[in-house]
C-alpha cells in the first residue's frame, strides 16, 4: 500500500523557485548541444550536471557510454538508500543535429523560451535538479531516498540505458519521469508500447524488357507487404502501424531483386502487443520465388495506468491543487523511459515543463510553467512515503 504524507509541512521559501533563476540554469544546459549521435557533446553536459551536484549530499556514479552513445549519470541522495525510494528519470540527449542552435538559438519571447531540446527535455531535467537542490537547502530530510538518473540515449530508444533503468526501477517505490507535459500541462499516466521492425525481401532479378518472365519482383512483393501492414491499423483500438522507410531495386530496367522497409508499431496494451508483434513477425510472401524476412521486437512495453500509478497521480493532483493549479492526466502514443518502469513500479510521467514543438524548429517551453512544475516535484520529493 502506498502512503503519502499530508500536504501541510515543508512549505518552500517563496523566492527559491524564481522562474528567471531557473530559466538561466536551463539556458546553460540548452546551449550545450547534445545530439544522441555525438557522445562527446552529451558527455560535456553530463560533466556540467555532475558539477551542479558536487556540493550536495549525494553520491555520483558515471556509467561509461557504449555503442556510440554518451555516458549515463546516476545521482543518489546520501539518505534513504537502505529502502525502496524515488527514482527520477531524465535524458540529456536531443534529436536536433549539431549546429541546430544557429537555427533555433536560445531566446525569450513573452512567455516562451526557445532552444533545441528545451522542452524535450532539458527544461524538465533541470527543474527536477532545482527541486532537489531546494530540498537539500533545508535541514529536514524526507524518509525516502532520491535517485536521479540522467541518460544519453532516450531519443533512439534507450538501447544502452534500458537495463540500468529497469534495474533501478525495480528497486524503487516510485518513478517520476521529467518528460514534457502534454496539451497545456497534462501529466502522463499511460503510453503506448513501441515496436520497431525491419522487412527484407528477396526476389529474382531479370532484364525487365527482354526477359520479364524470368524475374520475381521484390518491390512488387513489398507493395503486398505494405498493404498488409497498413490494414493492421485500428484507430478505435489505438493500434497504429506505419511503414516509414522503403527502399528497393537498382535500375528501372532491372526486375528488383531486393527491397526493404522499416516499420513502427504502437499498441496500448500488452495483449495488443502480443497480437500485433506476432502478426508482423509472421508476414509471408504472396509470390512464388520471393522470400520475406522480418526482424524486430517491441522495444518499449506498454505503460498502462495501474493501481500504483493511479494512486501516485491522485497524490500529485492533490499537491498541485495546494500549489494553485489543476493537474489533469492523459494517455499518449509516444514512448518514454517510463514505459520500462510502469509494468512493475508506480510511475508518473510528463512531470517536466509545459510548452510545445518537441523535435521541431520552434521548440519552446512556457516560462510560467517553471515555478509550479518545479514546486510540484519538490513537494513530491517531500511527501512520498
Amino acid at each position: 500500500m502506498m502512503r503519502f504524507e499530508g500536504t501541510d509541512t515543508f512549505m518552500a521559501n517563496s523566492n527559491s523557485f524564481d522562474s528567471q533563476t531557473i530559466l538561466a540554469g536551463i539556458r546553460r544546459w540548452v546551449e550545450i548541444e547534445t545530439p544522441t549521435e555525438v557522445p562527446d557533446q552529451v558527455n560535456r553536459l553530463v560533466s556540467v550536471v555532475a558539477d551542479h551536484y558536487r556540493d550536495l549530499p549525494v553520491t555520483l556514479e558515471r556509467v561509461a557510454g557504449v555503442d556510440g552513445c554518451g555516458d549515463h549519470l546516476v545521482v543518489r541522495s546520501t539518505w534513504g538508500q537502505d529502502r525502496p525510494g524515488i527514482l527520477v528519470l531524465s535524458h540529456l540527449d536531443t534529436v536536433h543535429p549539431m549546429g541546430f542552435i544557429e537555427r533555433l538559438p536560445f531566446k525569450v519571447d513573452g512567455d516562451s523560451a526557445f532552444g533545441p531540446g528545451i522542452y524535450d527535455m532539458k527544461g524538465g531535467a533541470y527543474i527536477a535538479y532545482h527541486a532537489f537542490r531546494e530540498l537539500c537547502a533545508k535541514p529536514d530530510r524526507p524518509p525516502l531516498g532520491i535517485t536521479h538518473m540522467f541518460t544519453s540515449d532516450e531519443e533512439i530508444g534507450s538501447p544502452t540505458s534500458r537495463a540500468l533503468i529497469e534495474a533501478e526501477g525495480r528497486k524503487a517505490k516510485y518513478v517520476l519521469v521529467t518528460e514534457p507535459a502534454r496539451d497545456g500541462g497534462k501529466i502522463v499516466t499511460g503510453r503506448k508500447g513501441v515496436g520497431r521492425f525491419k522487412v527484407y525481401i528477396k526476389g529474382v532479378p531479370a532484364h525487365a524488357g527482354s526477359r520479364p518472365e524470368d524475374g520475381r519482383s521484390a518491390v512488387r512483393e513489398l507493395a503486398n507487404v505494405i498493404q498488409t501492414l497498413e490494414a493492421m491499423n485500428d484507430l478505435k483500438r489505438g493500434v497504429t502501424v506505419n511503414v516509414g522507410v522503403v527502399r528497393g531495386g537498382t535500375r528501372p530496367n532491372v526486375t528488383p531483386e531486393e527491397a526493404y522497409a522499416e516499420v513502427d508499431l504502437r499498441v496500448p496494451s500488452s495483449n495488443d502487443a502480443d497480437e500485433f508483434v506476432g502478426k508482423i513477425l509472421g508476414l509471408t510472401s504472396k509470390t512464388d520465388g520471393v522470400t520475406v524476412t522480418v526482424t524486430g521486437e517491441l522495444n518499449r512495453p506498454p505503460y498502462e495506468k495501474g493501481n500504483a500509478g493511479a494512486s501516485l497521480y491522485e497524490h500529485a493532483k492533490a499537491l498541485a491543487a495546494e500549489l494553485g493549479f489543476e493537474l489533469i492526466d492523459t494517455h499518449t502514443g509516444g514512448g518514454s523511459d517510463g514505459n520500462f518502469t510502469a509494468p512493475h513500479t508506480g510511475t508518473l510521467d510528463g512531470l517536466g515543463v509545459d510548452g510545445k514543438g518537441a523535435h521541431t524548429h520552434y521548440e519552446q517551453l512556457y516560462v510560467s510553467s517553471l515555478e509550479p512544475r518545479a514546486r510540484l516535484l519538490h513537494r513530491l520529493y517531500q511527501t512520498l512515503r
